[in-house]
């Protein structure tokens, strides 16, 4: 393997003159950076990574924690994609460690991409509480950021959608067209998501004097399968309903093919709502009425503040990005309309 050294003598130049060239301190002309990156070129010469870093301090690398059992879906899907090309465009590289399955397995990615000192880290959290992303934060001196939560200490330091909300203006919605028996499918319940999209139905029902019937709620996975059992239970409970929200598109997905096996008509028979308004949901049929997350504006706000962060800026407010409501097919008006 070629070394710096040997890259010098090519280009006639001294190794101090290579070392600025590739870490872009100090001065060095235009002609002696091209002769430099030729004899890279034909040396097959690779820069060692690691020194580069402690060199340079910085890594130009930012690290994501993101649980595994997030991955599958096309929002985390969306949310990944946007997350590398962004972190690509402000000229660094995106490495990912996986959350696995608890609080503590979440601790220890975040401490991987520290011991591979990332200059910035993005956190989305599935079991860490508030107050101790609030002391990660603090502890650090590499700017952290946090998706899809409220932090009450470092609110700069997140990006965050109010699921709640979503939810509760999606049901009212719902109500308003006329609808009162409304079955709910749930996310995973130990995920503050699931949980607050759960929040926001109930809160609904309260305030339009609509008692909430624990029998037209079910527990799902976010997978189209436990959106279609979810129906299974619901239809062998013997509750009617006229409209069913379920708490992301895939569930929804699945919930509207096993009331067509059942021989249930959308939307004519059983109105349906999903949630995070993925690219597949206009082209059902009928095509799925959902609750669009703003996950790429959250995304690129996130490492815009990141690299803003790194370049010695700082922030002193939170921001959050409200759901918005996508009307299609699958909506009509209910019996109360």
């Amino acid at each position: 393997m070629a070394t710096m050294l040997e890259v010098a003598k090519r280009a006639g130049v001294s190794k101090a003159t290579v070392s600025r060239v590739l870490t872009g301190n100090g001065y060095v002309s235009q002609e002696t950076k091209d002769r430099v990156f030729q004899a890279i070129e034909e040396s097959g010469y690779r820069p060692n990574l690691l020194a580069r870093s402690l060199a340079t301090k910085s890594t130009q690398t930012i690290g994501l924690v993101v649980t595994n059992t997030l991955y599958h879906g096309v929002y985390f899907s969306e949310l990944l994609f946007h997350a590398a090309r962004m972190t690509e465009d402000k000229g660094r590289r995106l490495i990912l460690a996986d959350g696995k399955h608890s609080a503590d397995e979440e601790r220890e990615a975040i401490q991987y991409l520290l011991d591979l000192r990332c200059d910035a880290i993005i956190i989305y959290p599935r079991f860490l509480s508030v107050d101790e992303m609030d002391d990660i934060i603090q502890s650090h001196s590499q700017p952290i950021m946090v998706i899809n939560r409220r932090l009450r200490r470092n609110r700069s330091h997140c990006v965050w959608s109010d699921q709640k909300a979503s939810s509760f203006h999606a049901v009212s919605h719902l109500i308003a067209q006329g609808h009162r028996d409304i079955a709910f499918i749930t996310g995973s319940l130990d995920s503050p998501t699931g949980i607050e999209r759960l929040a926001g139905y109930k809160e609904a029902l309260g305030q339009n004097n609509i008692a909430v019937h624990n029998a037209l709620i079910v527990e799902g996975k976010w997978t189209p399968a436990t959106g279609a059992a979810g129906v299974e239970t619901l239809l062998a409970r013997q509750v009617p309903f006229s409209a069913l929200v379920a708490s992301n598109d895939d569930m929804a997905t699945g919930a509207m093919k096993q009331l067509h096996q059942q021989g249930i008509r959308v939307p004519e028979q059983v109105s349906v709502l999903g949630f995070d308004d993925t690219a597949l949901a206009p082209y059902l049929i009928p095509s799925l009425s959902s609750v669009k997350i703003p996950v790429t504006e959250m995304i690129k706000e996130t490492i815009s503040r990141l690299i803003f962060m790194l370049d010695g800026g700082e922030f002193n407010y939170q921001q959050t990005f409200p759901g918005e409501l996508i009307v299609r097919d699958s909506l009509t008006a209910g019996p109360h309309a």
